[in-house]
């Protein structure tokens, strides 16, 4: 099975036309296909969407737009939304919505996992607070801050700045047929990190500030990241400081009721050579197997990411000390390729069955 299901991730890669090097050498932007002007619709329709294949559209693309100019100024958006309350997510190192150690381990079945997905606490904040804990960010001191809010926040929360972008991607809404379903401002810096996730949605990815780090797999490639089921956390405010923004303490705790969560167990970029080890002999498939695609998105350019590709994403901040980006999400046709995607994650892999335990104990052991 492991050898079919490799053969799939090569021939995948070549019908898309992207590369397939091997861990040794590195996928660059060059493998995603770039545009020097936006696609018409059917030519967007026929060459990516049809084929769930990404694009990188140059900066022309935004060029017309306000928020191009004014965004990554100083204080542009501090004044425009200086009376505005906005959610800011917060961790003690910049990965919500990520993996993190159980806050109980003594609590926990001897046979479930050491690991939980933890959730950020969300704190309402005036704007111009938001900024400034998000400048002020430091995982040394144990907070992180993040505008990340994902309910289409910019047509909600930061609805006075939402005319300084388009309300919608013209030739992605006639080639999908529809308008999008959400569109959300990100707001952060150098510390925050997106694990590797997909979602339900076609998306449009534009940077306004700063650039974004995309590390890329094709649906093909689930097995390489061992999605399992994780128990749900979430951070809290605690202690005497626990109203006082800038004096934050964050503790993790388990959530009530309890839910699980499938999520990635790898991280491609371990903190140490022994996690780095250790992560590289529990998850051979992915470490083992052709390097993700990489690809930089930089200030005005937009990212076509098609709809259940996993993706993990870094930033890096503009002069401003910001990086800000707009997606737009557009609802999934869950036609026969998702059939065809379900079925492909049913199948178990004899070398992806029983190894996260063993991370886990070898890193419980080095840690001790």
């Amino acid at each position: 099975m492991e050898r079919a299901v490799r053969e799939l991730w090569a021939e995948s890669r070549d019908l898309l036309g992207l590369a397939s090097p091997s861990p040794d050498e590195t996928a660059t932007a060059s493998a995603v296909p770039r545009a020097d002007l936006p696609p018409t619709p059917l030519a967007f329709l026929r060459d990516h969407v049809s084929p769930g294949r990404p694009l990188l559209i140059s900066a022309a693309a935004t060029r017309h737009w306000p928020a191009a100019s004014l965004w990554p100024t100083a204080s542009y958006l501090t004044d425009a939304l200086r009376s505005t309350t906005v959610s800011l997510h917060l961790t003690p190192d910049g990965r919500a919505d990520a993996l993190a150690p159980h806050p109980q381990p003594e609590q926990r079945p001897s046979s479930s996992s050491s690991k939980c997905f933890a959730s950020a606490h969300v704190r309402r904040v005036d704007f111009p607070t938001a900024v400034g804990l998000i400048r002020g960010s430091d995982p040394d001191a144990g907070l992180v801050a993040y505008a990340q809010q994902q309910d289409d926040c910019l047509r909600g929360e930061y609805a006075a700045v939402a005319g300084d972008v388009d309300a919608h991607v013209p030739w992605a809404s006639e080639a999908l047929g529809c308008l999008p379903e959400a569109v959300n401002l990100w707001i952060g810096n150098a510390h925050s990190v997106t694990s590797f996730h997909k979602d339900h949605y076609d998306n449009i990815y534009v940077v306004v500030s700063g650039e974004k780090h995309f590390l890329l797999l094709p649906p093909t490639e689930h097995h390489r990241l061992y999605v399992r089921d994780y128990p749900a956390a979430r951070y809290v405010a605690t202690g005497k400081d626990a109203e006082a923004d800038h004096q934050l303490s964050l503790r993790l705790e388990m959530e009530e009721p309890h839910r699980m969560v499938p999520w990635s167990s790898v991280d491609p970029y371990p903190a140490s050579p022994e996690e780095m080890a250790a992560q590289a002999s529990s998850f051979p498939l992915y470490f083992d197997g052709p390097a993700p695609i990489r690809c930089t998105v930089r200030a005005g350019e937009m990212l076509y990411l098609p709809s259940m590709w996993f993706h993990h994403v870094s930033q890096s901040p503009g002069p401003n000390g910001l990086t800000i980006a707009v997606n737009y999400w557009y609802d999934m046709q869950f036609d026969i390729k998702y059939a065809y995607f379900n079925f492909l994650r049913s199948l178990e892999i004899d070398d992806s069955s029983s190894k996260v335990g063993d991370l886990e104990g070898d890193l419980e052991e080095k840690n001790d």
